[in-house]
C-alpha cells in the first residue's frame, strides 16, 4: 500500500510518502488511521483531529468507512480550499 501525506500532515509525520504492508485486521480507512496513530508521536499528532483530515483512495475522495486493500494508494491531506 502506498501512503501519501500532504501539507501540514507531511510536516508532522516527517515524510511525503511511504509504502507499508496492509496490517492484519485493517479493512477500512478508519482502521488504517487508527493503525497509523500507533506508529509514533508524529502520526498521532497529525491524525488527532479527523475533522481536518480528508482521504482519497486511488485518487477518489472517500469517507472513513471506505474499504482499503493491499494495492491501494491512500492520500491524507487537509481540506482543500479554492480561490
Amino acid at each position: 500500500m502506498k501512503l501519501l501525506y500532504f501539507a501540514w500532515l507531511r510536516t508532522k509525520i516527517g515524510m511525503a510518502e511511504e509504502r507499508v504492508a496492509l496490517p492484519a485486521g485493517v479493512t477500512d480507512v478508519a482502521g488504517l488511521i487508527d493503525w497509523l496513530r500507533g506508529r509514533g508521536d508524529g502520526y498521532a499528532e497529525a491524525l488527532a483531529n479527523l475533522d481536518v483530515v480528508k482521504v482519497a483512495v486511488n485518487q477518489e475522495y472517500v469517507p472513513f468507512t471506505h474499504p482499503v486493500a493491499a494495492g491501494d494508494e491512500v492520500a491524507l491531506f487537509p481540506p482543500v480550499t479554492g480561490g
